[in-house]
């Protein structure tokens, strides 16, 4: 597993909240689960382009930050569900607010990324 190897950088919210937030799946992640989709069945499925691995490395990043919790269900086979935290829950508003702003400017941001993806090539 990946082991940190420099200490990051938290002089300002922003180093703060990148830290908690970056990767990949992580805005989505919450999203869902804000939504009601609790197993890591349901979030695969709302997410099939991540592997399974990444969504519970991520999860469990997420679940360390104190932005969600797991509960497991004394079961045969054993059941998993997540919920997000109190201190989870006030982060909506912000991820909302980025969804909004990305519809605003959708076709900018859709001409961008392609015209990057071109230049790689």
């Amino acid at each position: 597993m990946y082991e940190r190897k420099t200490l990051p950088n938290l002089n300002c919210g922003l180093d703060l909240i990148g830290e908690v937030l970056y990767g990949k799946w992580k805005i989505r992640l919450l999203w869902f689960i804000n939504e009601g989709h609790k197993r890591p069945s349901e979030l695969q499925r709302k997410i099939p382009d991540a592997s399974r691995r990444v969504l519970n490395i991520q999860l469990k990043e997420l679940e360390e930050h104190e932005l969600v919790t797991r509960k497991i269900y004394p079961v045969v086979p054993p059941k998993v569900e997540y919920s997000l935290t109190e201190f989870g829950k006030t982060l909506i508003p912000v991820i909302a607010a980025l969804g909004q702003w990305s519809d605003e400017h959708e076709g900018r941001l859709r001409d961008v990324i392609l015209r990057q993806l071109v230049n790689a090539e």
